[in-house]
């Protein structure tokens, strides 16, 4: 037997910005903590582009005095003014270098922090959220749309820059001559005019181009999910079809988004151009009438390239800031979604557990998909139950009872709509989430899997655990015969949500992982529903020896699987109507005996009849 040792658990560190709660105010502002988080060096940055831009309008200046000083007037060396304009080419240059990879550096570090900020909330955000909501729109928000954000925040300070630039160039051609100025600057009304226009049509188009592109990825995503289901119906055509319709609505809103871009974009682009022109016929006469020197026109033709640079990205960034205005207000969406369930100010860590289980008077209901807060029909109506330290108690119903509902509100998945659930005396809602769910194991009859080695997937709740203790939950939880025969054993990396596996495979697996972290109370969902009766058999004789360690609660839909249980309770419209042992229930309830028909036939009979039923093994 291999013993690895414990792999060490690396640290981040968390996000240094977070997003303004004040929902009032504009997305910039909002946003504006997270950038500040990194103020030093976006700072910092901002400052050498802004010399970069500084000394690049300087060349003209150079220029300008090079040609009237050295070529036209001959009374300085041509050679001073190529050295000066080397230098600051080259000053210019390695401050542009700086100042690019400062700014990307900075954006990919705020994009960092939404990224984790976002994920830090998701994983607070209570389960009725994630009832409502498709995963496919929750992942386009943490990807596409803290890109288009990135983006930005990338753009917008080196548009900051050109546009200090572009005020730079002015200051200084109003000193040199100023009709000159105003015949340069005289189309830029009509660009400022046109930019506003453009961006007040890019909006609405920018939300629509975010939202359909989460659809898509909805759609995906339930094909990638769902795609046993959809080849078991041979539903692939249709699914084709709904993922076109789809794209054909994000290809229309990006059509049409490209159609305001070419109908605004190239007069916003050629209206400076026109300036230029206007410089060389107004400038050249100038020049003509010896008004002007012949530097001060080549200076003057090179500021008005600069003031162009500006209008030629800025249609492209009016487009960039109103798709990063309608993806931040999607990613605030998420944000500002309260979790339901949390931690009270004064929650205090649960303490050494014994297992005892109180359910005090609870009514529950779950809430609607249209409305976090709107409340459905009861499912649990003044349930009232209690559950020792150490017994085994199978939770008996029919199908949609609230069996599964009883095991969520135990691990606070949702709070209790009415009454109180209580662990050894302490209501849940009164102590951590982190202690309350590091007490409560729960085994659910369809588990999740990671996509890592099976070791890993039962090592999940303890990381640090060693390999003879994963070896030996393993063993409790049956898996082990099947592990040995994998070419790379317990090294094995699994497929995507476990299905390499088969069914009942994955459940040993669960089961193993649960075992391993040692719970007080052990919660078994319709936990071996598809493993075979013989591995279940040597599942329960091998819980049965440390079933004295934990309070376990058995959902059964079985009849072998209620056989693990010390007592019996039945379900019955959101409410316990019975309680004893199955042999007592038999002969004095008879709403016991009509559901236990409904699972498979009499207890005597059942194990039987699932050998015969199962003799072909686990389904896969």
């Amino acid at each position: 037997m291999t013993t690895t040792a414990p792999r060490p658990i690396r640290r981040y560190p968390p996000p240094k910005g977070q997003v303004h709660a004040d929902t009032s105010l504009g997305w910039i502002r909002r946003l504006a903590p997270v950038v500040l988080a990194h103020k030093f060096t976006f700072l910092g940055t901002l400052v050498l582009a802004l010399v970069a831009n500084l000394l690049q309008v300087a060349l003209p200046a150079i220029l300008r005095a090079g040609i009237d000083q050295a070529l036209t007037a001959g009374t300085a060396p041509l050679s001073r003014y190529v050295c000066m304009l080397i230098a600051v080419g080259l000053a210019r240059a390695v401050f542009t270098l700086v100042y690019r990879h400062g700014l990307y550096r900075t954006a990919y570090q705020i994009d960092s922090d939404l990224r984790n900020r976002l994920y830090e909330h998701l994983t607070r955000l209570s389960f009725n959220y994630y009832d409502r909501v498709q995963s496919g729109q929750i992942i386009s928000r943490a990807n596409s749309d803290i890109r288009s954000v990135q983006l930005f925040l990338t753009f917008a300070p080196l548009m900051l820059m050109t546009i200090v630039m572009f005020v730079a160039a002015v200051v200084n051609m109003f000193t040199i001559h100023v009709p000159l100025t105003l015949v340069a600057i005289a189309p830029l009304p009509g660009v400022y005019w046109l930019g506003v226009k453009l961006r007040n049509d890019l909006f609405p188009l920018s939300w629509i181009v975010q939202g359909r592109q989460a659809d898509v990825a909805t759609i995906v995503d339930e094909n990638i999910q769902g795609v046993r289901v959809i080849r078991s119906f041979a539903a692939e055509r249709r699914q084709i079809n709904e993922l076109a319709k789809a794209a054909t609505g994000l290809r229309w809103a990006n059509t049409r988004t490209i159609d305001l871009r070419a109908r605004y974009n190239p007069i916003i682009e050629n209206l400076p151009r026109l300036g230029t022109l206007l410089v060389l016929v107004y400038g050249g006469w100038l020049v003509v009438e010896e008004q002007v020197t012949l530097g001060t026109l080549f200076a003057f033709t090179a500021y008005v390239t600069m003031l162009q640079v500006p209008f030629r990205t800025f249609g492209f960034f009016l487009m960039m800031g109103q798709r990063a205005r309608a993806s931040a207000a999607r990613i605030f969406e998420v944000l500002d979604e309260p979790p339901l369930v949390f931690d009270r100010p004064d929650a205090a860590p649960l303490p050494s557990s014994l297992g005892a289980v109180e359910f005090d008077d609870v009514t529950f209901g779950y809430r609607t998909d249209t409305s976090p807060t709107a409340i459905s029909a009861p499912i649990l109506r003044h349930l009232s139950m209690r559950i020792d330290p150490g017994e085994t108690v199978a939770i008996v119903g029919r199908t949609g009872s609230g069996k599964s509902t009883i095991a969520r509100l135990l691990a606070r998945f949702y709070d209790v709509d009415g009454g109180a659930i209580r662990v050894d005396g302490h209501d849940v809602r009164d102590v951590t989430l982190h202690s309350l769910r590091a007490t409560i194991g729960s085994v659910t009859d369809e588990p999740f899997l990671f996509s890592v080695s099976l070791a890993d997937n039962i090592a999940y709740a303890r990381p640090d655990a060693d390999r003879s203790e994963i070896e030996a939950a393993a063993a409790a939880a049956q898996a082990d015969e099947f592990i040995a025969d994998l070419p790379e054993g317990y090294d094995t990396v699994v497929g995507e949500r476990g299905y390499t596996l088969s069914g009942g495979q994955r459940q040993r697996i669960a089961i193993a992982r649960t075992l391993l972290a040692q719970p007080a109370v052990l919660v078994l969902d319709d936990a071996t529903s598809a493993i075979d009766v013989h591995v279940e058999e040597r599942i329960h004789r091998a819980l049965a020896e440390r079933l004295g360690k934990y309070t376990t609660i058995v959902i059964a839909h079985r009849l072998s699987t209620i056989a693990l249980a010390d007592r019996v309770m039945l379900l019955d419209e959101g409410r316990i109507v019975a309680s004893g042992t199955h042999r007592e229930l038999m002969v004095t309830e008879p709403r016991y005996a009509e559901v236990l028909a409904h699972l498979e036939g009499d207890f005597e009979g059942g194990l039987e009849r699932d050998v015969a039923i199962r003799d072909g093994g686990e389904d896969r």
